[in-house]
This record gives structure tokens, sequence and C-alpha cells, in this order.
């Protein structure tokens, strides 16, 4: 049997999470630092939008894909957008502005789906505790910062069997660029994280590769999305590049389905075209009541809502697996039976320790790749401070019960790459503001479970280095070194790797399976090739795409944050040429629309 998960020190901290200290400073590389925000314009709560309005493009969900898609979309050569979100605005929560508020943010997550937390807790089927955004800027309005793009192979191939889009990698760069410039920082590294570097170095992930948007064999920093005040930038912030009057922003505004109607056979001109078409969207507004979006003429509906919402809004809407809709009472538009089904999470492991000497506050900035294709797990690392629980602290005449008492924690953990263990996601009941059921089936493939000991092991040998001999304990218990004298022991929290993690795959592969914890990097459900073709049009529909990281099979590079925004830019600039196309004007050059 599988064991049950051991919850990850991080997770055990989080009812005793306070706010961490002021983010690490940062200096700008792409974005102008200070800028306020410039979204507000356009957000207006979804009571005060109209009962049934016309649109040329609606995007549901307010993410890392859904804003730079609405923002391209209303911006030169595009139309009349709506962008609903069923969360509020980032500016509504100030702990979202800093690095410090990252695990507050988790630490205060809500599962009811009446909370308006930015953050919703959710647990799989695996027994896993999870989260998902529910906000403005999705995502990236809420995780720890770490940008960094695809693994080159990421767009040549997506898992066993995947078919790939036609990625125009001119286009590509090119939108990477447009959100680097906004939203990108290089952070200084200093402290833990300039410790973990060395240890990296070390341990032998090299070369060294200094700064880098790239994802490269060895030790790299990456970029951040806080600034050099430590505000955090997001997704949300690229909104302001739409042309004033094209964008509108409904926030808490919570899509109920999308609205499917048959299409007039003696319109579909051929026997291969869909029989039915998306003509619009219902959502609900905080007060319950109904509003109708529809589109104009040639216009389109893009699921952006993420990894659950976008396969739980087709399922909602009559596409996906005939009986199970019908067993819900759910009319069958589309008997599309991959919609749910091959959903991923990539497992993370690692080793939280109590340092002896001071360290600061950090999240990732620094990483280790030791394969540059994605086939070896990735090594990241982070820093915080939680307040011991009371019954931890100890007693005397100086200490009051309710002082509080801080404690620094930091962790190195690894992520596997890809994975290949996959799960599915289902409705558990029609109604559309609850969170779907979803398994990951973690390290249910063997190629996965031994990818995790080879990463814990680089873990430990992170641990070994010299480097990491200034955070072992002052006091307690020492060991035997490799060159043969007494090394203090670390303070270790939470589980500790078995003494033969060198020699012995099995105990390492059980340490694997007891800890495991998600890095929030989950995907899948409307893969390329399965539910959306190579142009992410929903197969047996028309006027209906999704665009986000629902489509993928492989997790792209070190953290998805990057190519997730990216995919939106690029869509979008697509969507407006082969709008442009059909009304017969030459879109031969992106040039003009990314002006």
């Amino acid at each position: 049997a599988t064991p049950t998960p051991t919850p990850t020190p991080l997770l055990l901290a989080l009812p005793f999470l306070f706010a961490a200290l002021a983010a690490a400073q940062s200096r700008p590389f792409g974005a102008l630092a200070g800028a306020p925000p410039g979204y507000e314009r356009y957000v207006a709560d979804a009571t005060a939008t109209g009962a049934e309005e016309e649109y040329d493009y609606i995007v549901v969900g307010g993410g890392a894909a859904g804003c730079p898609l609405a923002a391209t979309l209303a911006g030169p050569g595009g139309g009349r957008v709506l962008l609903l979100e069923r969360g509020g605005a980032p500016a509504e929560f100030p702990a979202l502005a800093t690095a410090g508020g990252f695990v507050r943010t988790l630490a205060l997550a809500d599962p009811s789906p009446d909370s308006d937390a930015p953050a919703q807790a959710f647990s799989s089927e695996d027994g896993v505790p999870n989260v998902r955004a529910r906000v403005l800027g999705g995502g990236t309005a809420i995780n720890a910062g770490f940008y960094s793009r695809a693994h080159p192979g990421w767009f040549h191939g997506h898992g066993e069997g995947a078919e790939v889009p036609d990625w125009d990698m001119r286009l590509v760069n090119s939108s990477y660029e447009w959100v680097e410039q906004e939203l990108t920082f290089q952070p200084e590294v200093h402290g833990w994280q300039a410790a973990v570097r060395a240890a990296l170095l070390e341990a032998n992930v090299t070369p060294w590769n200094g700064f880098t948007v790239e994802h490269v064999t060895g030790t790299k920093i990456g970029a951040t999305t806080f600034d050099a005040s430590g505000r955090r930038h997001s997704a949300a912030d690229l909104l302001a590049f739409a042309r004033p009057g094209r964008l509108h922003v409904a926030v808490r505004a919570a899509v109920t389905r999308v609205i499917i109607n048959p299409i007039d056979p003696a319109a579909r001109r051929g026997r291969s075209r869909p029989a039915v078409a998306a003509v619009g969207v219902v959502y609900q507004d905080r007060l319950f009541q109904l509003h109708h979006a529809l589109l104009r003429p040639g216009g389109e509906v893009i699921l952006s809502a993420g990894t659950l919402g976008s396969p739980q809004l087709l399922l909602l809407s009559g596409v996906g697996p005939a009986n199970d809709l019908t067993s819900l009472g759910i009319p069958v538009s589309v008997d599309a039976p991959d919609v749910g089904k091959h959903m991923f999470d990539n497992p993370r492991n690692g080793i939280s320790i109590i340092p002896s000497v001071p360290i600061d506050h950090s999240l990732i900035q620094v990483v280790g790749i030791p394969s540059a294709n994605g086939t070896a797990s990735y090594l990241e690392a982070a820093s915080y401070i939680v307040p011991v629980s009371p019954m931890l602290r100890p007693a005397g005449p100086f200490i009051s019960p309710t002082s509080p008492l801080y404690v620094t924690m930091a962790t190195i953990m690894e992520k596997v790459p890809g994975p290949l263990s996959e799960g599915s996601l289902w409705l558990s009941s029609p109604n559309p503001v609850e969170t779907p059921s979803v398994r990951f089936n973690y390290f249910s493939r063997p190629e996965d479970l031994a990818q995790c000991v080879v990463g814990v092991r680089r873990v430990a040998q992170v641990l070994q280095s010299r480097t990491m001999d200034i955070f072992r304990s002052s006091v307690g218990s020492a060991s035997q070194g490799r060159r043969g004298h007494a090394r203090r022991d670390f303070r270790i929290v939470g589980a500790t790797l078995p003494l033969d993690w060198s020699t012995n795959n099995t105990s390492v592969a059980d340490f694997c399976r007891r800890t495991v914890a998600t890095l929030w990097h989950y995907h899948g459900g409307c893969v390329v090739g399965r539910v959306v073709d190579k142009d992410f049009r929903v197969m047996g529909t028309q006027s209906l795409r999704v665009v986000d990281g629902s489509t993928f099979s492989v997790t792209p590079g070190t953290n998805p944050q990057a190519t997730v925004m990216m995919m939106g830019r690029y869509m979008g600039l697509k969507m407006i040429a082969e709008r442009h196309s059909r009304r017969q004007v030459n879109t031969s050059s992106y040039n003009e629309l990314e002006e």
C-alpha cells in the first residue's frame, strides 16, 4: 500500500505563520520599479455589469494566461474584450504586495467557495494539501515570484504520445520579452540563497551561469517579479496595455457555463466541421444575479481558468465524457472523453532545517538544473520565519506565554520534472462554485519515483557540502564527516533522510512517498491533441478555445509562470492575425500588432 503523505514542515507551520520579513532587495531587469498598476480603470465588480452584453472576445479567468491574452486582444488590431475573474483585485489584499506575504497568503488559504480569500485551499484525493488562486493575476499574484523560461525541448515534445503546437519561435521569444520588459527584475542574492548557490556548485551542479531567464544546465539565478522596493508585479499589471474603451474586467464573476448552441447544418459547409459553437457565457455575481455575455459575429470564448477551472467549465458546459455528464444531469454537447483526464502535478520533496545562525527571509532565486532537457529533478531553496507553537516554547520566569517567539526555517527541495504519473479530475456535483475532485496519482509511474530518488540524493549532497557546515547545530549530536572528522548534525524539522540514503534506493523511495508535497505546478486536463487542437481550439466545437496550463502534459522547466504568461501574449497575437486573415487583410507580419 502507498504510505499516507506526511505533511511537510511548511504545511505543518501554516496555522502559526505570521507575516515574514521584508523582501530581499532586487534591481530592475526589464520592468520599471515603482510604477503604479494601471489596470484599475478597467476593473469593476460584476454587480455593476449589464444583464446582457456583447463582445468580440470573452476570456474566462484573469490569471497568468488570461490577463496578457485579454490585454493583447484589446490592443492594436483587436476588439471589445470581457475578462471575467472569480476573485477580487490584488490591491484589495495588502499581503499579496510583498514577498513576506507569500507564506501568510498560504496560511490563510480558505477552501470555502464563499470566501473572498485570494488563495483557495483544497486537497487532492491523494491526501496532499494544495492551493489554487482566486484573485486577478491568478498564481502570479500569490506565488514566490520566480521567473524562468521553458526548457528548449518543451516546445518540441509534450509527453508520451501528445501532440505539440506549431510554435512560432520568433513570436514565442518576442512574447517572453514583452512579459519580461514589464514584470521581471534581477534579484540581489545574499544570505541563504547565496549559500545554496555555493553548495549547488560544490555538489557539482555545474556550470555557474550567473543571472539568466534561459533554462540552462547548471546553477543559475532566475528573474523575480518583485521589484527593488519589494513590491510584487503580477500578470494583472499587463492589463494596462489594453486600449481604453476596449477592455472590461469583471471581478467576483463566477462563470457557471459556456453557452453552446448547435450550428445550422446549412451553415456548416461540410460534414467535417463542428456541429456546435460557443455563443457566450453565463456568469454569477456576488449577489447571485446571473449575467449573459454574448459573442459578436466572428467572436470567441477563451477559457483561461486554470488547470482546475478550465476542464471543470467544459464539463459543466456539456463538453466531456458523455456517461459522466449524463449521470449528473448535464446535457451533452460534445462527447469528449479526455476532458479532465491526463492531470499532472510535479512532486516536491525536501529537507527543512533550523539553521544555527541567523539568515534572511528569501523566496526562490537560485536553482540547480542538472539537465537542460528536463530529464532530471530541479533543485530549489527558500527560507522563512515562523512563530513557534505555544506548546513548543520553553517555560521560564522571563518568557510570557503570549510573547511571540520566532524561528527561521530553511528548505532545500527537489521537483520531479514531467511528470509521467497522471490522474484525473471530475465533478463532485454540478455546482459551478465547488472545487472539482482531482487525483494526481503521485509516483504511480516508477520513472517518477526513480527521478525523486536521484533528486533527494542531490538534496543530501547539497546539505553535505562544506558550505552548509555553518548552518549545522552548535549543540547536540555529531556525525562522522566524509573526511574523517566529526561534523555537527542539522536540526531537522519534519522527516529526516534515511541514514543509508546514499546506497539504499528502497529507503529513499519510501521517503519520497511519505513526504510528497506539491510545488503548485499542477497542469493538464485539457491536453493538446486530446481536448484541444494545435491552435488550442476545443475539438468538436467552434469559437471555443482553452489557453492556459491545463493544455500542458509536461511542466515547462523549473517554473511555469513565465511560459503561461508568454502563451497568453502569443495566442492573443495569433488570434488577432487569424481574424484579420479571415477579413482578407495582409497579416504576414506580427510587427504592427506588437507595437
